[in-house]
């Protein structure tokens, strides 16, 4: 789908506040509402908004540790792959999961409360996964930069 510029004028007003009423938007992004709910339905359908949702604060619910953990598998059959990709998307903790090029055949973000608490998901739920070789941890020790707004350009 190719974006005009209305269309990336929606997206940054809805990445910026998803939780915008369709009348606050259109005023915003100086369209009518029906014609701005029209291009936002558009958006929705062709997955360009894949979903809304709320962002919360991890130190708010207690989970003030952010890990980055490198993992590297005995072999990177795509079974290997895929019994790996499936057992981690089973844990709450898992933030975010790559499958990457280089050293390392998996680099995870974890959200933890502690020390403790990262101590019994390694040890408990991600060293029991079959095919592990390697766990290499990294603690995040300031945030810098945290985003969830795309960079956007109209076609």
């Amino acid at each position: 789908m190719a974006l005009d510029a209305t269309d990336v004028r929606i997206l940054s007003e809805l990445q910026e506040d998803g939780s915008l009423s369709n009348v606050e938007l259109a005023r915003r992004v100086s369209l009518s509402p029906s014609p701005c709910l029209v291009r936002v339905k558009a958006l929705e359908n062709e997955g360009v908004i894949q979903r809304y949702v709320a962002l919360a604060d991890p130190k708010a619910l207690g989970l003030g540790l952010n890990v980055f953990i490198s993992v590297s598998l005995k072999e990177q059959s795509k079974a290997a792959l895929a019994e790996f990709e499936r057992r981690i998307a089973e844990h709450d903790e898992v933030m975010e999961c790559y499958l990457m090029s280089g050293d390392s055949d998996y680099l995870l973000r974890v959200a933890v409360a502690d020390i403790g608490a990262l101590e019994r998901f390694i040890l408990e739920q991600l060293s029991p996964i079959p095919g592990l070789e390697k766990i290499r941890s990294s603690f995040a020790l300031k945030q810098v930069r945290y985003k969830t707004a795309l960079p956007l350009h109209a076609a």
